[in-house]
C-alpha cells in the first residue's frame, strides 16, 4: 500500500516515514495542501495521513476539496488539535479516522492496518490462503507453518495479492504500491520480485494473467 503523508513538520514527518517503511509500506511525503489535493485527484496513493496545520491551507479545506470531488481516498487526520469539536468536524467532513498528537506509532500503524483491511478482503491482521499465512502486524510469513524469509518488496507484493484474492493486480498497480514517488524502477523489477517470491511459495500459488497482471486465485 502506498501512503501519502501530508505533514510540514519535517522532523516528525521523517519519523513517521521511517516507522511506516519499517512496516513495509511505500511512503511519499508532501508539506502543502495543494500538493495533497493534486495527489488525491491523480490517484497516486492508497491512503492519506493529513495534518491540519499546513502552511498554505487548512487541512480541513484539503479534506473538503477532496470529498467535494467525489474522491473516496481514505484519509486519516493526524493533528495537535485534540478537542472534541475538531474531531467531530473532521469526521463529519469525510475523514476516515482522527488521531491527535502526541500519538503512539503502534496505534497509528494499527489504524492504518484497519483501513488496509477495509480496502481488501482481509478481516484480521492474519491473512491465510491454503498453506500460506501472512501476519500484517508481526510481518511474519509462514508456509505449512514454517517461517519463510522474504525480502521487503517480496513481502509487499504477497501482502497486496493476499489482501485482494481473486483480483488481478497489474504491474503498474504493484509498482505504485511498492515504490514512493521519485524511486527509480527498472522495467523488469516486478517480474524479478515475482520470480524470487515464487521460489519461496507453493507451486502455482501466484498466477500470471498474461498482458494483465498477477493474482492469487
Amino acid at each position: 500500500m502506498h501512503i501519502l503523508l501530508v505533514e510540514d513538520e519535517l522532523a516528525l514527518a521523517k519519523g513517521i516515514q521511517t516507522s511506516l517503511r519499517l512496516a513495509h509500506y511505500a511512503v511519499s511525503h508532501v508539506t502543502e495542501g495543494k500538493a495533497a489535493v493534486l495527489a488525491a485527484k491523480n490517484a497516486d496513493c492508497d491512503l492519506m495521513i493529513l495534518d491540519l496545520g499546513l502552511p498554505d491551507m487548512c487541512g480541513f479545506d484539503v479534506l473538503k476539496i477532496i470529498r467535494a470531488n467525489k474522491i473516496t481516498l481514505p484519509i486519516v487526520i493526524l493533528t495537535a488539535r485534540d478537542n472534541v469539536d475538531d474531531k467531530i468536524k473532521g469526521l463529519d467532513a469525510g475523514a476516515d479516522d482522527y488521531l491527535a498528537k502526541p500519538f503512539d506509532v503502534d496505534e497509528l500503524l494499527a489504524r492504518v492496518r484497519v483501513i488496509e483491511r477495509r480496502l481488501g478482503n482481509a478481516q484480521t491482521a492474519i491473512i491465510s490462503k491454503d498453506s500460506v499465512t501472512l501476519n500484517t502486524q508481526t510481518l511474519v510469513v509462514t508456509v505449512a507453518e514454517m517461517p519463510v524469509i522474504l525480502a521487503k518488496k517480496e513481502y509487499m507484493i504477497l501482502r497486496a495479492l493476499l489482501e485482494r484474492i481473486g483480483h488481478v493486480l497489474s504491474k503498474s498497480h504493484l509498482e505504485s504500491a511498492l515504490y514512493a514517488w521519485g524511486d527509480e524502477i527498472a522495467s523488469n523489477t516486478i517480474e524479478v520480485h515475482i520470480h524470487n517470491l515464487r521460489k519461496k511459495l507453493p507451486p502455482n500459488f501466484i498466477t500470471t494473467i498474461r498482458g494483465v497482471g498477477y493474482c492469487i486465485q
